[in-house]
């Protein structure tokens, strides 16, 4: 065929450019993530809104950012709840439901496994520590734990 009659040039999908388009959608479902983390998502949710399958999103996420958008979306309500439990004017709970979960179980599950000690503990402890640093600062410092489990606390 001539480049003239019956051949659509430049529409072509490579495997290139399919894996950029990929990439570009995984970005904006972690953008997602980073914006509306308090409000309730899940995967479904979040695949729907990317045009993709949960399985999918699931996979290609964790290729590009070596973590699933679940464990993602944890992460960063933990990071949030890090930040509210050092400002100490909000219970346990509260911080909970305010930075997107609906079970204090799961939430104080996950925080202990990404920090290493339970929410309370943390704020009674670890709060004192980052007292008078920036806040820019103790964000850094005290950011959870990505990839891993925190390490157990020593018992002796």
């Amino acid at each position: 065929m001539s480049a003239g009659r019956g051949r659509i040039t430049g529409v072509t999908s490579t495997p290139a450019n399919q894996r950029l388009r990929d990439l570009a959608q995984l970005r904006r479902v972690r953008d997602r993530i980073d914006r509306e983390h308090a409000r309730p998502l899940n995967v479904e949710a979040l695949a729907r809104g990317a045009h993709m399958s949960a399985g999918h999103l699931s996979r290609e996420f964790k290729l590009a950012y070596g973590e699933s958008p679940y464990s993602y979306l944890m992460t960063r309500r933990i990071e949030r709840a890090k930040a509210l439990l050092r400002r100490g004017d909000l219970s346990v709970t509260e911080v909970c439901f305010t930075v997107g979960c609906s079970s204090l179980g799961t939430f104080s599950t996950r925080f202990t496994e990404l920090v290493g000690v339970p929410p309370s503990v943390y704020r009674r402890q670890e709060a004192a520590e980052a007292a008078g640093m920036p806040p820019c600062l103790a964000k850094q410092v005290t950011r959870p734990i990505r990839n891993r489990e925190a390490p157990a606390p020593s018992r002796t």
